[in-house]
């Protein structure tokens, strides 16, 4: 105690120190320039706000949505191929508003939708590496306002005749102060974008649905597409939500089986349960590391996408990008499930471009060859249905599954429906090339070759479909190539003794191999295929007729 003392005497005589001569500096300064104290107030004030939000001209313009101005938290890809925040579509589409085009004749449609993923993910590692907080989903009243805003402003503005056209835009384009302000405020905001990503924030996420002002839908940045406000949910829907948001694992398989269940055999669940919500809260399910939850939430979307007006409901989501996941490292029971969920979501033509642009078909080109029995043919169903799209053939032959189809035909591996999707592939000038290259009419007349007991009727009809599809430029080299393959004597036993549809395409096919071109001498000749393919030359203008027949067209 007595040194302890004098040690507190001299820390007291010190701070009496300092504080005298941190007041005699101050006076000094402030006697020599009052308005510098003001000036680094204001600078020291601006600094730390800037620590929290990047200004606006740090930010990439593809990452600010068009019609907020802000960073995007939830960016969605239109059908004209512009990206929005999500809550900002969905308004304007409540209200019947079309913002201005981005570029020239290029009006926004929001008739679809699809999660940009890729966009979403560059925001997130931008902010990352600038040390910022990641922007938090717009809320669905702010957006409805900001809307009204500018539907106001286009009003306005388009009241003054005397403006142009050129002017009018330019207006419109200028944002408000209001939106620099809320874009800021956007960024300050607390971020809580993976509050659904993994089984232990299931908890955590019905808190956070009560502490928003937005609809139920917008509870998590991955959350589903809205065309219009829902109604409350029913009793048995909320219970079973609660129950999927436990943190019990036990509670969430139990709703989770009671949800298949019941989907499995009643049309009306499978429409009454398929919400926004519900198909919410099974996105943030599908990456859980149990296999039984995810098994089972593949199975419920499943039996969900079998009615028609889920299909474009579903994937419009964003649950299919899960699904290609499970389809590539899932469990053997999950990736069934999930490749006869694509399956089944394919079927509708407006899910087809969207489902290959999300990389649905590379995976399903490898399950095709090495998944179970039912993944194998779930996988081929879709292939086939995702294939009547130009887009998607086009990706397949990048993909090289022409080769590869090629080669399980020969094999007679799922050859039925190996040949539905050549069927397709040989339908587009793109894929038509590729199949003629990898030796698409050899394969195709070998298999007619084929007894009876190794190939079916329908074998031998979707053959000569194939063979018709490579034959319609009418072209010298598929004649050549025909010729080399003996194509056909098989195609007249098929005009002969086949289906009426087989009988009719071959009859064209040879229809197109006795077809006669224009030669610039006078007289006609036969033309030697095999002389003429060993030269490779084919381009020789020559008449011919199959069987040494002479004559005119």
């Amino acid at each position: 105690m007595e040194i302890q003392r004098p040690i507190n005497n001299l820390m007291v005589l010190h701070s009496q120190h300092d504080k005298t001569d941190t007041i005699s500096r101050r006076q000094s300064l402030a006697g020599k320039s009052k308005w510098r104290i003001s000036l680094s107030r204001s600078s020291s004030s601006s600094s730390s706000s800037s620590n929290n939000s990047p200004s606006k001209t740090e930010i990439p313009s593809e990452f600010l949505c068009p019609i907020s101005g802000s960073l995007m938290a939830d960016p969605i890809i239109v059908s004209s191929g512009h990206s929005y925040e999500r809550a900002c579509v969905i308004a304007s589409k409540t209200l019947g508003f079309t913002p201005t085009p981005l570029f020239p004749n290029s009006p926004p449609d929001f008739s679809t939708v699809i999660p940009n993923l890729a966009l979403k993910s560059a925001i997130l590692s931008w902010c990352e590496r600038r040390c910022f907080p990641p922007p938090k989903p717009l809320d669905y009243a702010a957006a409805e306002k900001l809307v009204f805003t500018l539907m106001e402003k286009t009003n306005r503005s388009n009241r003054k005749v005397s403006i142009s056209e050129k002017e009018l835009i330019q207006a419109i384009k200028d944002k408000p102060s209001v939106k620099l302000n809320h874009a800021a405020t956007e960024l300050d905001r607390r971020p809580n974008y993976f509050n659904s990503s993994s089984d232990e924030s299931i908890a955590s996420s019905s808190r956070t649905l009560q502490l928003t002002t937005r609809p139920s839908c917008f509870s998590s940045p991955s959350s589903a597409e809205i065309d219009s406000l829902e109604p409350n949910l029913t009793p048995e829907e909320e219970a079973l939500l609660i129950k999927l948001k436990s943190n019990r694992i036990s509670e969430i398989e139990e709703a989770l089986i009671s949800i298949r269940r019941v989907t499995r055999i009643d049309e009306a669940s499978r429409i009454n349960l398929c919400t926004t919500r519900l198909i919410s809260t099974l996105k943030s399910l599908i990456v859980s590391r149990y296999t039984t939850v995810q098994v089972n939430v593949t199975a419920v979307l499943v039996n969900l996408s079998l009615e028609k007006s889920n299909k474009v409901k579903i994937v419009r989501s964003g649950i299919v990008p899960f699904l290609i996941d499970v389809l590539k490292c899932g469990s053997l029971e999950a990736q069934e499930h999930s490749a006869g969920a694509v399956f089944s979501l394919a079927l509708e033509d407006e899910n087809k471009t969207a489902i290959g642009v999300l990389g649905a078909l590379e995976p399903l080109l490898h399950l095709i060859r090495v998944g179970t029995e039912l993944t194998r043919h779930d996988s081929a169903l879709a292939l086939y249905h995702l294939s009547l799209v130009q887009s998607n053939r086009g990706k397949l032959v990048q993909l090289g599954a022409v080769q590869m189809l090629l080669n399980m035909a020969k094999l007679g591996q799922m050859i039925g429906r190996v040949l539905l999707i050549l069927c397709n592939l040989a339908s587009c000038s793109v894929s038509r090339d590729a199949l003629l290259d990898s030796g698409g009419v050899e394969c195709m007349v070998g298999i007619l070759r084929g007894t009876s007991r190794e190939v079916n009727e329908s074998t031998r009809e979707s053959c000569v479909v194939v063979l018709y599809g490579l034959s319609h430029d009418g072209g010298l080299r598929f004649k050549g190539l025909a010729m080399a393959a003996n194509a056909v004597e098989e195609l007249i036993k098929v005009e002969r003794s086949g289906r009426e549809r087989a009988k009719q395409k071959a009859r064209r096919v040879l229809e197109v191999m006795r077809a006669k071109s224009e030669d610039s001498s006078p007289e006609n000749e036969e033309i030697d295929w095999e002389e003429l393919l060993n030269s490779g030359d084919v381009s020789t203008r020559s008449r011919f007729r199959l069987g040494g027949e002479d004559g005119e067209n």
